[in-house]
């Protein structure tokens, strides 16, 4: 059984590192084949170089990136479990509100970012949060209201004849339920928050950021420098992920199947 368990985690390591190694090996190869010059496409061989030199605002910003990404990302846990509870306790509210969270979310986020950061001109940090809240509460909505609309009516019968109130049967019966969707969801939300954030730190510059960064880069034509940024900021979004995955192991390991 040991043997079984050291295996299985072997694989989970070994397959995302070699797909990881091969697909660096794919671009620089590309990049070789095509004689590309690094003002033109950076090779994952200058990336290194380029990370070293500004290692010192790779941690600064990258920090500044993450804790707004992490606040953002938390809220919309809080207020898409909340909207999700109200769609799927009522018929009327999931009619109601549905449609206007989808025609929210069809809002392109860059067009909103200039209009949020208008009207929190100054309020760097609460802004970045904001756009990183709204580009990713919607999924998280959306799986917790789904999750409650299938919930067996006996369940509820028999809760509700019991006395139970509806919080009750959320926190006992339908909560249990939709974590599997809700980590689905999650998982999806944490690469959401990431885009959020990196728009707001681009768009509006204020010194704060991988975005900040990406931006410097960009003036400057240091191609190492902008792509050793997404580098960074795609690194960030995995360790996010694996965090989500370590938390669905253990609030919803049970629903996990080989």
């Amino acid at each position: 059984m040991n043997q079984q368990r050291v295996k299985e985690i072997a694989n989970k390591l070994l397959a995302p590192t070699l797909a990881m190694v091969i697909l660096l090996l794919l671009w620089e190869w590309i990049v070789w084949i095509n004689g590309w010059p690094n003002y033109k496409m950076a090779s994952p061989s200058d990336l290194w170089p380029a990370f070293w030199k500004f290692r010192g605002l790779f941690f600064e910003l990258g920090w500044d990136t993450l804790w707004r990404t992490v606040v953002g990302l938390l809220l919309s846990v809080v207020v898409g479990t909340l909207f999700g509870m109200i769609m799927g306790f009522s018929r009327i509210a999931r009619e109601a509100l549905y449609p206007i969270l989808v025609g929210f979310n069809a809002i392109p986020k860059a067009t909103v970012v200039p209009v949020v950061a208008l009207l929190l001109i100054g309020l760097h940090d609460l802004n970045t949060v904001l756009i990183a809240f709204m580009i990713s509460f919607f999924p998280i909505a959306v799986s917790v209201s789904i999750g409650l609309s299938t919930l067996e009516p006996e369940y509820r019968d028999i809760l509700r004849s019991l006395g139970a109130s509806k919080f009750t049967i959320f926190l006992k019966i339908a909560l249990p339920k939709t974590l599997p969707e809700f980590f689905g969801a999650l998982k999806v939300a944490v690469t959401l928050a990431f885009i959020g954030t990196n728009l707001m730190e681009i768009v509006e510059p204020h010194g704060r950021g991988l975005g900040h960064l990406f931006d410097s880069g960009k003036i400057s034509a240091d191609y190492p420098l902008m792509f050793a940024v997404l580098i960074a900021l795609a690194i960030l979004g995995i360790l996010l992920y694996y965090v989500v995955v370590f938390l669905e192991k253990i609030f919803a390991g049970w629903a996990e199947r080989d």
